[in-house]
């Protein structure tokens, strides 16, 4: 990483592919607005778009892709788009990854990730979430995130250039690391000072997998926008308290992909600094002092390695 973090920043995954810091999410970005937020975003500079069949915007993301590169502010090799397996596909995983060609009108991705470790029905009552009689979750217990990791490594190159995994727990990573071949090139997990999750972040140092953030900034609403610490931070640099967050995951070697709609704050994320040792430290403290806040809890009824969530019960290959 450059001393001072921007928007070229890079950091390299296990298989030599670089990964710019700084990326677009597109998680709950509104029907009609997906399309200008990602055009906007690379005509600002951005080369990384995050993407997921299940966020259902797929096609827009690809439209604002398109639009880019037809304007003349990007080509497409320049473009690192990221997207995901969603768990009725784990049966069928390259079914998946063409699904989401399809819609993003591509002919690649840069990064293929496995969105949950949690197969599910793919024959159920809904194609995202299926529920059995009792409004549970309809899992496929028939397969795991293990097999599903195998059928990944056999998806051909020239249909993704990595593959990766999210929201793996160190207690799951621990067990695929076992019967992987290839070690996933990214986890990405919630991560941000209410959710450093350190022993997740170092078990995948440990093995060369890069994290990426999601939420950023906390839940909607931004609540740390208010923390003291984040405040201080930016106002002695004269920055938002989102440039503060955006900094503070990079310079821990963390890629973000924070999620905006509006050019401006589209503009505003590109627009990081360098945090000194102290001000690290001051929003280290966070979570020590106000304690662990995740906010993305799935009603899958299983449980991931979780510690501040220990219910449920463990998928096969979990164990």
């Amino acid at each position: 990483m450059s001393p001072s973090p921007d928007i070229n920043t890079r950091f390299t995954l296990n298989n030599g592919t670089t990964i710019p810091a700084l990326g677009l999410g597109t998680w709950q970005s509104s029907p009609g607005e997906v399309k200008q937020a990602v055009e906007h975003a690379l005509k600002s500079g951005y080369r990384h778009i995050d993407a997921a069949y299940c966020y259902q915007n797929e096609n827009e993301v690809g439209e604002g892709i398109k639009a880019a590169i037809a304007s003349g502010a990007v080509k497409r090799e320049d473009i690192f788009v990221t997207t995901k397996l969603w768990c009725t596909f784990h049966t069928r995983v390259e079914e998946g990854l063409d699904e989401s060609l399809k819609n993003l009108g591509l002919d690649y991705v840069d990064l293929f990730l496995m969105h949950w470790p949690c197969p599910m029905n793919p024959k159920g009552n809904h194609p995202l979430f299926p529920k059995l009689e009792d409004g549970s979750r309809d899992l496929d217990v028939s397969t795991s995130h293990i097999e599903t990791w195998k059928r990944m490594e056999k998806i051909p190159k020239e249909k993704t250039r990595a593959i990766g995994v999210s929201n793996y727990s160190k207690k799951y990573l621990e067990i695929l690391l076992k019967h992987a071949t290839t070690v996933p090139a990214v986890n990405q997990i919630e991560n941000h000072p209410y959710l450093p999750q350190q022993e997740v972040v170092d078990t995948c140092r440990q093995n060369n997998i890069l994290v990426t953030a999601y939420s950023p900034f906390g839940s909607t609403g931004s609540p740390l926008f208010n923390e003291v610490a984040v405040k201080s931070v930016a106002d002695e640099h004269k920055v938002s308290p989102g440039t503060v967050l955006l900094s503070y995951a990079i310079a821990r070697g963390i890629v973000v992909i924070p999620k905006s709609v509006t050019p401006s704050r589209i503009e505003e994320n590109t627009k990081l600094i360098v945090l000194s040792g102290e001000e690290l430290e001051s929003l280290e403290k966070i979570h020590k002092e106000k304690g662990i806040t995740r906010y993305v809890y799935p009603a899958f009824g299983v449980n991931f390695g979780f510690p501040d969530k220990a219910e449920g019960r463990i998928l096969p290959g979990g164990e």
